[in-house]
Order: structure tokens, then C-alpha cells, then sequence
């Protein structure tokens, strides 16, 4: 494999690296199909299997596994070796893909979802890790706006293949699509990828790992179910906040105690490290709160169905195509980088606002025209901030490198379903009771049903009542998005533009040849 590093950090493409690309491009496909599958089928899914309190519920048990199992996966990748890791994740998302689609009731679909999840975890880090392990970060710009451009077409062919499958075969074959696609990306990445294998003599940090999860399941369920299911100041919510903040104190003490800690504190200490976990944080924060309510506000408010409300948010992740790709090139040729994360931060920002502006009477163009401004913001942002996080560590830290930032952003992802979704929820419930009195909570209860052929049934009244509803929801997490995405801009003001390493990775040791550039301490 050494001949094939050498290879790809001088610019050629043997056959065997193209198809370890390959590989890693389907498996990034796999994990980001899911996501977007389901987002656009979710309001068929709940339809059927409960109400609208459920619908954060089948996202967050996924991201919170996934937050979960992240940093698991990039250590036993640094200790072990990335390639078993690789492949094991491949194989548990599967498992937990044919469980979902066989779920009978909503609780079963959480629980298989989190068994998704666990195997998600692997799957963003192990293709990113090994991406490390092969190419210089000089080099390593254009193929991560490569795996930017197949996580955008992706998030594009997602909702239009997930709105079809919904609308002509029915919301379980969005998990069963999971399946032919992992079985090709296990065969290639079992016969082409070749990695040294390692063994290391220290154990896994299991108490690191249980102090995080339990910290990171605490925190989430007070955003899940704060204001919703117990109110903010009621002992339920209170013990939660304590067990969290005491799991992740305890848990940040033992990283300074293990011997090899689950989430190295070290790499805090490199300012652009630090600011890249930051941003990652509030992108997956408004990237995934935005492609979850986006269809929920067309399906409702704008009439489509499921296929076309996929295809609708064609402006937003086309924007996002095209920005990745020119970044990673731009990043790669000029050794530049620090523009594309304040441009990404700014277009964010006024994209988010301008999606918030949407009412009952916005043309499908407009909100087009909004999204796609969005859309610009994320791609600038979406693989710089993994490129930067692994030029500021040394490569025997690549894969916790490469699962930190994966874990903050999609920490920011579930906190950003759940808090979105709890201010949806508070802004449908009010202005439904507001506009339709009794008969608007009714509506309520029920409210995950009312796509657009459900909202034609309805007394004018409450159909009325219910698009404003849905409406005044979106205002709401949009404008949220908007106020937290101001953190973005200001992090990536303090970003310091350190030279991306040119040095070629060595299989055999894992060490840079040259000599280790990181960024400067804080």
C-alpha cells in the first residue's frame, strides 16, 4: 500500500486507489442516503406509526447512537486498525437498516434506529480516517470536496428517492435501499483497501466511554423533552441537567487519567482544532434541523407531496454540490482556506433569515431562491472544517481527529432536531389553538398525518389553521438557526491560516515524512 500512497501525493490514480475511493464514496453514500430517505418519507412514517410527538424522536435515537459510537470507532481504528473497524460499522448499520424497516410500532423503529445509528458512527469517521491515513492535507483538499460533492448528491438524489419509494412502495423500503448498496461497499472495501494492521497494548478507555454517553443521552433528552413532555423547571428536567453536567465533568477529569482516553484533551489545546469542532458543531446544528422542517413546510404549507418536496430542496443541496467542490479545489491549489469558512458563516446566516421570512403565500421560486443561499453557506463549510481539524494533529491522532469533529457535528445535529423540534411543536400547538379552538387541538394530535392529500379532507378552518401553524413553526427554528449561526461567523474570524502539510502519510508508520505542522496553540 506504500507504492499506492506514493502514487495518489503525486498526483496518479492507479487502478486499486480509484477503487478504494470507490469504496469510501459509497459508504459515505450510505450513511448519508439514510438520513435524507428518511427525513423526506417522516411524515408517512409517524402517520402511520404515531403522532407529530414522535417525529424528533426517530432522528435523535439515531444521532445520539451516533454521537455515541463516534469516538469508540476512531479509537479502535487508531488502536487496531481502521480497515475491521471499517467494516464492522458497515455491517451493524445494516443489521440495524433491515430491523427499521421491519418495525411494527414506534418504539420499535427508535430501537432499530439506534442500532443504525451505532453503525453510523463508524462509517463518516472510518471513510474520513482512512482518507488521512492515505493523502498529505495539501492533496486531501480536493478529495474531500469529492466526498463533499457525493454527501450533496446524496442529500439531492435522498428526498427524490425517498419521496418515490414513500409515494409508490411504501415507507419500509427506505430502509431496505440500505441494503444492496452496504453489500457492494463491504465487497469492494474487503478486496481493495489494504491498511498495516495494528494492535495496541492499551486497553480501550470503556470509562471515558460511558461517562460521554451518558453526558451526551442526559443533555439531549432535556432538549428533547423540555417544554414538551415535563416543563422546563420540573424535577425530571433539573435531575437530567445534574446527571449530565456531573457525566461530562467526571468525564473530561478521566481523559486527563487514561492511558489512552477515548477523546485526547491535547488536541484542544490547537486553536483552529478547537474552532473547527466549534463550527462543525453549528453546521450539523442548522444542516440537519433544515432538511428535517424544509419538507415538513412544503408537504403542509406548499402542497407537494413527498416526491416533489424532495426534489424541492433541489436549490439548496445543488448550491451546496457545486461550493464543495470549488472549495476542496481552490483549498488544494492555493494552501488557502480561511475565506471559504467566513463566507460559509455569513451565507448562512442570511440564508437561515431568509428561510424565515417564508409564509402561507411564499412561491415554491422564493423559497428556492432562499434555500439555495443556505445551501451556498453549508458547502463552504461542510468538509473544510475536516480538513483543517486533521492539518492541526499529528497522524498517530487521525482518527480521534477524524471522530471528534464527526462527533460535534452530529452532537449539533441532534441538539439541532431536538430544539428545533421542540419550538416547532410549542409554535403548532399554540397557533392552532389560537386560530381553531378545539377543534384545532384535535387536529393537533394528529398532525403528522396531514400531508397534502390528509389537508384536502379538512374543514377549510382547520386546514387554514393548520398551514399558518406550520408556517409560524418554521418561522421560528429558522430564525433560531439564524441567531446561532452568528456563532460560526465569529469562529472562523479567529481562524489561523496554517500551511496544510505536503508530506506523504507512511503505511508502515502512520508519521508524517515531513516534519508536523499544527496549528498554534490558543
Amino acid at each position: 500500500m506504500a507504492d499506492t500512497v506514493e502514487n495518489v501525493t503525486e498526483g496518479k490514480r492507479p487502478r486499486s486507489v480509484r477503487v478504494v475511493l470507490l469504496a469510501l464514496m459509497i459508504a459515505m453514500m450510505l450513511a448519508m442516503l439514510d438520513n435524507m430517505i428518511v427525513g423526506t418519507a417522516m411524515p408517512t412514517i409517524v402517520g402511520e406509526l404515531g403522532g407529530l410527538e414522535h417525529l424528533s424522536w426517530v432522528v435523535t435515537g439515531y444521532t445520539l447512537a451516533t454521537a455515541a459510537s463516534t469516538p469508540i470507532w476512531g479509537k479502535i481504528g487508531d488502536m487496531y486498525g481502521r480497515k475491521g473497524a471499517f467494516l464492522s460499522s458497515i455491517v451493524l448499520f445494516l443489521i440495524g437498516s433491515a430491523l427499521s424497516g421491519m418495525a411494527q410500532n414506534m418504539d420499535q423503529l427508535i430501537g432499530f434506529r439506534a442500532v443504525q445509528g451505532l453503525g453510523a458512527g463508524g462509517l463518516m469517521v472510518g471513510v474520513m480516517a482512512i482518507i488521512g491515513d492515505l493523502i498529505p492535507p495539501r492533496e486531501r483538499g480536493k478529495y474531500t470536496g469529492m466526498m463533499a460533492g457525493v454527501m450533496a448528491l446524496a442529500m439531492i438524489g435522498g428526498p427524490l428517492v425517498g419521496g418515490t419509494i414513500t409515494d409508490n412502495w411504501g415507507w419500509r423500503w427506505s430502509f431496505y435501499i440500505n441494503l444492496p448498496l452496504g453489500a457492494v461497499a463491504l465487497a469492494l472495501v474487503s478486496a481493495v483497501l489494504h491498511l498495516p494492521k495494528k494492535r495496541a497494548q492499551a486497553r480501550i478507555d470503556y470509562l471515558g466511554v460511558a461517562l460521554l454517553t451518558v453526558g451526551i443521552t442526559a443533555i439531549v433528552l432535556v432538549t428533547t423533552w423540555g417544554g414538551t413532555e415535563y416543563a422546563w423547571t420540573s424535577a425530571r428536567i433539573m435531575e437530567l441537567i445534574a446527571l449530565g453536567v456531573v457525566a461530562l465533568i467526571g468525564f473530561v477529569w478521566w481523559q486527563t487519567k487514561a492511558v489512552e482516553p477515548v477523546l485526547p484533551l491535547h488536541m484542544f489545546k490547537s486553536r483552529n482544532f478547537t474552532l473547527m469542532s466549534l463550527i462543525g458543531f453549528i453546521t450539523g446544528f442548522v444542516m440537519f434541523g433544515a432538511t428535517l422542517y424544509l419538507p415538513l413546510y412544503q408537504q403542509s404549507v406548499q402542497g407537494a407531496s413527498a416526491t416533489n418536496s424532495g426534489l424541492l430542496l433541489l436549490p439548496m443541496l445543488g448550491a451546496m454540490l457545486v461550493t464543495s467542490m470549488v472549495a476542496g479545489r481552490v483549498t488544494t491549489n492555493s494552501g488557502r482556506y480561511k475565506v471559504f469558512p467566513i463566507a460559509g458563516g455569513a451565507l448562512m446566516i442570511v440564508g437561515l433569515y431568509l428561510l424565515s421570512l417564508m409564509d402561507t403565500g411564499t412561491t415554491r421560486l422564493t423559497s428556492g431562491v432562499y434555500m439555495a443561499v443556505l445551501g451556498l453557506g453549508m458547502g463552504c463549510l461542510m468538509q473544510i472544517t475536516m480538513l483543517v481539524a486533521q492539518n492541526s494533529v499529528e497522524m498517530k491522532d487521525m482518527g480521534v481527529a477524524s471522530s471528534s469533529t464527526t462527533l460535534f457535528r452530529t452532537l449539533g445535529s441532534s441538539f439541532g432536531v431536538a430544539i428545533m423540534g421542540a419550538l416547532f411543536n410549542d409554535r403548532v400547538k399554540h397557533v392552532m389553538a389560537e386560530r381553531a379552538g378545539a377543534l384545532g387541538k384535535g387536529v393537533t394530535e394528529k398532525s403528522a398525518q396531514l400531508d397534502a392529500k390528509s389537508l384536502a379532507k379538512l374543514p377549510a378552518v382547520a386546514r387554514e389553521a393548520y398551514q399558518h401553524a406550520v408556517s409560524s413553526g418554521t418561522h421560528s427554528a429558522f430564525l433560531l438557526g439564524a441567531v446561532i449561526a452568528v456563532i460560526v461567523l465569529v469562529a472562523a474570524l479567529f481562524v489561523k491560516e496554517v500551511p496544510l502539510r505536503t508530506g506523504k502519510p507512511s503505511a508502515e508508520s502512520g508519521e508524517d515524512v515531513a516534519p508536523v505542522q499544527v496549528a498554534e496553540p490558543v
